[in-house]
């Protein structure tokens, strides 16, 4: 590991108040002394460079393939492929910055810790906002189409399924989504064990779901037809660019690894590493499955289905074998998401509540464990309501225009910490600076725009509610103004063992 006590302070000077207050920074030292401690206890060290990786295709590989296909594949039509790379090569871009950072300033907080180290406070609890969106709101996205595939395998092996007034949200044509929440509950349950054990049954999960996608290609291939791929663009590049927007949704959590910062072992080495071997293992299975879906099965009968995949094996192979094998990957493929990606907003809330940003029972670690109980259960207690009333489309879309927010806002951070602190040790450089992270925020905002415009008011009604908390309560009670943390001008390797 970089000793990162030899370099010396950021050269911030102390803020004096009003707009400088708001920008004010935190030390990339400070957030690499303060890794871990929380209160009440520490987080362990426990996690390897495969469990990094592990976590990143769990929180990834999931329902943007087993379910949000189905949704993005009539927007498109067999151009579905060409989205899939677009919304890969978008990701591309901002997992080289997010890499760089992560090997760099190992912290649980993420992108949110990457703001607050190059564009100051307020920045940063912006972007924390937006991870709230990408991993709170995603696990709530997430549960809602596990209880499509969960339906199909029950239909599929006893003959029954859940009724829609239990198994769908208000405004699906349900009530109350209970396979939803119960998957919700299931990850807490696992992640209240500590994050190595949670490690080791996330990646049992996601070998099984890469089982069981090479298994959809190997036997949806015998379907597929040529005039399948024809017209390749029905809908014109408009509805590439609109598939692409949403289907951004299905890269979400690549950076899962980046919010481990400070429970891996060699996170300086691992997490750059983990971040980009996740991200081509999950574009090359993404393109892969697309292009075998729209080639098995007419691209004009994905119109309105939830367990797409299901589907193309049910007409390919003519009776319920291979849907049911997969509808039962898709159940322990898309719980895997649930619990790692919930993972990661637990420890974003971490590094913001020990910031002072929110409330201190975020941060709150159970010395038995090393977890932060508290946290976990309030933020499975949250999405899972959230995942039973809420329909999949709209969380989908909430979660997308969060996560390129914040991505964009990584990339910016490359850009300024290579300005302000050029000599800093790295774990992993990115190439071409700052040309590649100047594409990376401009495919973001590209990919923004293509969004509805119904997204863009939630996403303001968000900012606009989580800026009064800021003022009301953040601003008051961050560390950097009681004074509890180290002043910007304090050198922390002295504080440092």
């Amino acid at each position: 590991m970089p000793d990162h006590t030899a370099v010396q302070s950021a050269p911030h000077p102390p803020p004096v108040g009003g707009l400088a207050r708001l920008m004010r920074r935190k030390p990339v030292e400070q957030l690499v002394a303060e890794a871990g401690h929380g209160s009440g206890g520490q987080l362990r060290r426990s996690l390897t460079m495969w469990q990094l990786t592990m976590i990143s295709i769990g929180a990834t590989l999931g329902t943007g393939i087993f379910v949000v296909l189905g949704e993005a594949v009539p927007e498109a039509g067999p151009a579905v492929t060409v989205s899939f790379v677009i919304a890969g090569l978008t990701a591309l871009f901002s997992a080289l910055s997010y890499a760089e950072l992560a090997g760099t300033i190992p912290a649980s907080g993420s992108s949110y810790s990457y703001s607050y180290a190059t564009m100051g406070e307020l920045v940063a609890w912006i972007c924390g906002l937006c991870l709230i969106l990408e991993y709170g709101v995603s696990v709530a996205a997430v549960a809602v189409g596990w209880g499509e595939y969960l339906n199909e395998l029950l239909d599929g092996t006893i003959g029954v399924t859940l009724p829609a007034a239990l198994s769908a949200p208000p405004g699906d044509g349900g009530f109350f989504n209970l396979p939803a929440l119960l998957v919700v509950l299931f990850a807490m349950g696992f992640l209240l064990g500590g994050a190595r054990e949670s490690a080791r049954v996330n990646t049992i999960m996601v070998m099984v779901k890469i089982g069981a996608l090479l298994m959809f290609c190997a036997v949806a291939f015998t379907g597929i037809k040529a005039g399948n791929y024809a017209p390749f663009m029905p809908l014109g590049m408009a509805g590439v660019s609109a598939a692409g927007a949403s289907l951004f949704f299905s890269y979400i959590g690549f950076d899962a690894a980046s919010t481990a910062g400070e429970e891996a072992k060699n996170p300086q080495r691992d997490l750059p590493r983990a971040i980009m071997l996740s991200l081509l293992i999950v574009t090359v299975l993404y393109v892969l499955v697309a292009a075998v879906a729209v080639g098995a099965t007419p691209w004009q009968s994905f119109e309105g289905s939830e367990a797409a995949l299901a589907g193309v094996l049910r007409d390919v192979t003519g009776h319920n074998f291979w849907p049911v094998l997969l509808a039962a990957g898709a159940v322990v493929a898309i719980a895997s998401v649930v619990l790692a990606v919930l993972y990661g907003q637990t420890r974003i809330l971490f590094a913001m509540s020990r910031d002072g940003l929110v409330p201190k029972v975020f941060s709150r670690v159970d010395p038995r464990t090393g977890t932060p109980r508290a946290n976990t259960v309030l933020v499975a207690a949250f999405c899972g309501v959230l995942a039973a009333a809420v329909p999949l489309g709209q969380l989908a879309d909430a979660t997308s225009i969060g996560t390129l927010f914040a991505f964009a806002l990584v990339n910016v951070a490359v850009i300024v910490l290579r300005r302000t602190r050029p000599d800093m040790p790295r774990g992993f450089r990115l190439p071409l600076s700052p040309l590649l992270p100047a594409l990376g925020f401009a495919f973001c905002l590209w990919m923004m725009t293509s969004l509805p415009v119904v997204t863009w008011v939630v996403f303001g009604c968000w900012m606009a509610a989580g800026l009064v908390f800021y003022f009301l309560y953040g601003r008051k009670h961050s560390r950097l103004t009681t004074q509890t943390a180290l002043t910007p001008n304090t050198d922390t390797s002295t504080t440092q063992k």
